[in-house]
């Protein structure tokens, strides 16, 4: 057991959030290079790249189930250690909402329409800024636990987590412009078409409300 939670934990609780969330953002990352292969019609790159969405979002999986099962119970630390947990399953909806989109994509070989093309992918692209910024926000949990979440350390991270509330904020602007510009073509599409569309679009906000609410459940965190 000693050895198991040695592997786990390393020096640091916090450590494993931090793998955990490199991978979700890696994840999310991967929606850049598939959406460029559905607007070009090139599925087998879409295909080969949402497998490694999938094996990325296992791979996020397997790592929450482990840190749910050992982190200790009488772990001495200046948080809750439930707090940690929470922090933890929001940052495994980054990988879930990834692993959903894409899943739609390709179950449906979706033709992204040509009119809103370059603005969803530029959509896309701030999504994955606002799941970047969570793992950039995230990875300062080690050094917020070296110092007992106090000091210069807190004004940084505060710093990042306004930054990514300025992202996701963007982010939704962009949502709302995206979805008016489909509104525009939606009668000239298939209607089926056009209700996946939404969706798609929908899901994909969804990541940065993920990485949002990282942020929050961070400050959650500063607040003990």
């Amino acid at each position: 057991m000693a050895n198991m939670l040695a592997n786990i934990f390393g020096s640091s609780p916090v450590q494993p959030l931090e793998k955990h969330i490199d991978i979700s953002y890696c994840c999310a990352k991967q929606l850049r290079a598939f959406f460029r292969a559905v607007v070009k019609d090139d599925w087998d790159t879409a295909t080969s790249v949402r497998s490694e969405i999938e094996r990325l979002e296992h791979e996020a999986d397997d790592l929450k189930k482990a840190i749910r099962l050992s982190l200790p119970k009488s772990l001495f630390m200046p948080v809750p250690r439930q707090d940690l947990l929470e922090l933890l399953l929001v940052q495994d909806k980054i990988a879930n909402r990834t692993k959903d989109v894409s899943g739609i994509a390709i179950g449906r070989r979706m033709q992204i329409p040509a009119e809103i093309a370059e603005q969803f992918l530029d959509f896309v692209d701030r999504n994955v800024d606002a799941a970047k910024q969570a793992r950039k926000s995230v990875r300062e949990l080690d050094e917020l636990f070296t110092v007992g979440f106090r000091g210069a350390e807190v004004d940084l991270v505060t710093a990042l987590i306004e930054e990514l509330d300025r992202i996701e904020t963007d982010t939704d602007d962009k949502q709302a412009a995206l979805r008016a510009a489909l509104f525009k073509i939606e009668k000239d599409m298939d209607p089926i078409d056009a209700v996946f569309m939404y969706k798609v679009i929908e899901l994909t906000g969804e990541i940065a409300d993920m990485a949002e609410r990282v942020g929050r459940r961070l400050e959650l965190l500063l607040s003990h």
